[in-house]
């Protein structure tokens, strides 16, 4: 075999051992793929179909979450309900410049493309398959499309399909003006604000007409990464970015070179939220309130939970309250005069009505809300009342047929049956003392013997029916709250809040028209259309007028010359009111109102029964003096007459209704079983221990110098009388009298020694 057929053969064998490999690698290769496309068959099959998928609608977007409003009754701003900081705004009203800014960061071809960016969607799947740096190359329209109708979908090649799909029949449905305006209402840019106009207050403290340029570029700067971009936790980051926003504006011929030099490599960011911003935000006690209510207190806006806090939270409404933001201020100012600043924690709360219509006009339920500090609400909470409670007790006495003149014993010690009890009968040892005299005086001075009484003269169930009528309201009703019929009850034994002080005096400033306090006026929703408009009640006579003007005749000397004398409001304004203490000095209270405003104020420890006392708050020691602890009379009333003067700055001086005069002559009110009444038959009492000075107005007292030997006195002892059934509920029904000169003592002790008794 010659030399050349030798290497022939060799070759071809070579080749023919290489072709069977070739072959064998090629039929290795064609099973692989062919298992590869039966597998990817239904995804490449969906990925092909995609364009025969259209979304449901691509004309309409769906509604964007609004935060609500909260006005107050002038209509300004004083709060708002809100989950996400999401804030609507017309494309019209955003600067041309911040516009184009935004654009020459996240699309600089907006203008041109049909929805998708051709060559830069090449690009970005080209670098994405070799493995190279993820690029989106999302346009503005296809931003727009992931967020409103590809939600939830597997991001896979079919989701990118789909994405350009859609974003190519969007723009030949939505003209990209409202495209843009979608895109700018929705871009989430930190610190819980969605779209321009929220970052624009967050960020900036403006509207987003009067947003610069710079201040455009410095939010669309955000839209790549909100969080890791955040100026407020990131400042160095942030300002990073904003570098490189600027040489973007420099690329693109928004800035020179010779501006962005002037900036500098250190510019200014926004590093703290705007005060502005979260001025309308701030949560108040009064604004937690209203919010309360329409969650849990009405179905206003749902008539399931959900469905109310998916309207209040998100649903763009408008919550036009009755709060005047001057009288708010007002109150919160008098409370920071009046109260001296203590380590002790005493605080006050105030409730501010409009005697007319019940509409609350202020609301101070403490030293500030704070989220998860300080939530309670002072106003609403209940403390026991002190003497504050004894104007239900007098409008109670007053309907029952008693007279402001007629004549009570007020003398400590007193000791009274105890209904709840029998057993521990109910004991009065101190305050002030004052034999008998007109109940006009002892409301005056506040006396606590002369009141208890009259409670169980009256009928303690009875008193408590008239607290319910007189103070009804939202949160104080027999269902919601029980008032017991202590024997204590005219000491402050239960508990009430200063709304519900404030709700029964309204009462009596309207003459006995009682209208329940309400905050809300109408509701509207994000359309203007009113969802909810406040209804005046049919208003009917809680007390009858005579019996409400007699009351309020009585209580305008507690300011005039008992014990709030020294608070007269300025330019002698007509003004009524009642002060409270409690035992040993732990609630102070006064309650005061004119025809036109109706003003309860509570001082106290909120977190429990602190004597307010000078060793306990050495800050009140110039105001407490050489008395034993904060009164009524002391920073309540100060509290009250700083606000009332303000906020009835420039009104009309209005008086309230004459009382009616008097039917009969005054009559001597006794509680059955306690005094038992005597006629003298012969011989003279001595004198009490302390009478009334002439002068019927006056607070002082006379001490008359004590008999020796008292002469003998013969008296004859009358049927004593009995005391209302407790199921006696008339608010009619008369109570025990007799007429004046009449002798009485203590049923369960003997007569003195000079006193003898006759059957004659």
């Amino acid at each position: 075999m010659s030399k050349f057929f030798r290497d022939f053969v060799a070759k071809l064998l070579a080749r023919r051992e290489t072709l069977a490999r070739i072959g064998v690698v090629v039929l290795a290769g064609s099973i692989f793929v062919a298992a590869t496309i039966t597998a990817m068959a239904p995804r490449v099959w969906g990925v092909l179909n995609a364009h025969n998928q259209v979304p449901p609608s691509l004309t309409g977007f769906s509604g964007l979450a609004q935060r609500s409003s909260v006005y107050d009754f002038a209509g300004n701003q004083i709060g708002s309900y809100q989950l996400e900081n999401s804030q609507l705004m017309n494309i019209d009203n955003v600067p041309t410049e911040v516009v184009a800014a935004i654009l020459a960061l996240e699309d600089s071809e907006f203008e041109r493309h049909k929805g998708v960016n051709l060559r830069a969607f090449t690009r970005a799947i080209l670098s994405n398959s070799r493995g190279g740096s993820k690029q989106g190359a999302s346009t503005i329209t296809m931003q727009v499309v992931k967020n409103e109708f590809l939600a939830g979908l597997e991001r896979d090649g079919r989701y990118k399909v789909l994405q350009a799909r859609y974003a190519t029949m969007l723009e030949k449905e939505v003209p990209k003006k409202l495209i843009l305006e979608r895109y700018l209402n929705t871009i989430y840019l930190g610190n819980n604000a969605y779209g321009l106009q929220a970052a624009a207050e967050v960020y900036f403290g403006k509207d987003v007409r009067d947003l610069t340029m710079l201040d455009g570029a410095f939010l669309a700067g955000l839209i790549q990464a909100p969080s890791s971009y955040d100026p407020i936790q990131y400042p160095d980051s942030s300002r990073n970015r904003y570098l490189q926003v600027l040489d973007r504006l420099v690329e693109t011929g928004l800035i020179t070179q010779t501006e962005r030099d002037s900036i500098g490599d250190e510019p200014s960011i926004p590093e703290v939220i705007n005060k502005k911003s979260q001025r309308d935000v701030t949560r108040t006690y009064f604004t937690e309130e209203v919010k309360d209510y329409l969650l849990n207190g009405s179905d206003i806006l749902g008539t399931t939970y959900q469905q109310r806090y998916n309207t209040l939270f998100r649903g763009g409404v408008k919550v036009f309250t009755t709060l005047d933001s001057k009288a708010q201020t007002a109150a919160e100012q008098a409370v920071r005069d009046e109260l001296p600043a203590n380590k002790a924690g005493i605080t006050a709360a105030v409730v501010s009505l409009d005697s007319k219509t019940g509409a609350v006009r202020a609301m101070v339920g403490g030293r500030g809300f704070v989220a998860g500090q300080s939530e309670v609400n002072l106003a609403l909470r209940r403390r026991q009342t002190g003497s504050s409670v004894k104007f239900f007790i007098l409008a109670a006495a007053l309907q029952a047929g008693v007279q402001p003149d007629d004549l009570i014993d007020g003398t400590l010690p007193c000791t009274l049956a105890n209904p709840g009890n029998l057993d521990e009968p109910f004991e009065i040892t101190k305050g002030v003392s004052q034999s008998t005299a007109s109940l006009r005086l002892m409301t005056w001075l506040s006396i606590n013997c002369a009141y208890a009484k009259l409670s169980q003269i009256v009928g303690l169930e009875r008193v408590v029916e008239t607290m319910y009528r007189m103070s009804s309201s939202q949160w104080l009703s027999k269902e919601t709250f029980t008032i017991q019929p202590y024997a204590s009850l005219a000491t402050g034994a239960n508990e009430l809040s200063p709304m519900d002080m404030a709700s029964g005096a309204q009462t009596l400033a309207n003459s006995g028209v009682h209208v329940e306090p309400y905050m809300i006026e109408r509701i509207e929703d994000a359309r203007g259309t009113v969802l909810y408009q406040y209804q005046k009640p049919n208003l009917e006579q809680t007390l009858p007028g005579e019996v409400a003007n007699n009351a309020v005749d009585v209580m305008r000397g507690v300011i005039k010359s008992g014990t709030a004398r020294r608070t007269p409001l300025e330019d002698d304004r007509p003004a009524a009111g009642k002060t409270g203490t409690q035992d040993n000095n732990t609630n102070a209270w006064f309650v005061g109102f004119t025809p036109q405003y109706v003003t309860t104020v509570w001082v106290g420890d909120p977190k429990g029964y602190t004597k307010m006392t000078k060793s306990n708050v050495p800050e009140f020691a110039s105001v407490i003096g050489n008395r034993g602890g904060v009164q009524g009379a002391m920073f309540p009333a100060m509290i009250w007459k700083s606000y009332m003067d303000e906020v009835h700055r420039g009104l009309e001086i209005v008086d309230f209704a004459a009382p009616p005069p008097p039917v009969r002559e005054p009559l001597r009110l006794y509680l059955p079983g306690i005094e038992c009444p005597a006629k003298v038959v012969a011989g003279t009492l001595p004198p009490p221990k302390s009478t009334v000075a002439s002068n019927p107005k006056s607070t002082t007292t006379t001490m008359p110098v004590e008999s020796t030997t008292p002469n003998t006195v013969v008296v004859s002892v009358l049927t004593p009388g009995t005391t209302i059934a407790p199921t006696d509920l008339n608010p009619f029904s008369p109570v025990p009298t007799t007429e004046n000169g009449l002798y009485f003592f203590e049923c369960a002790k003997p007569l003195p020694s000079y006193v003898q008794t006759t059957t004659g």
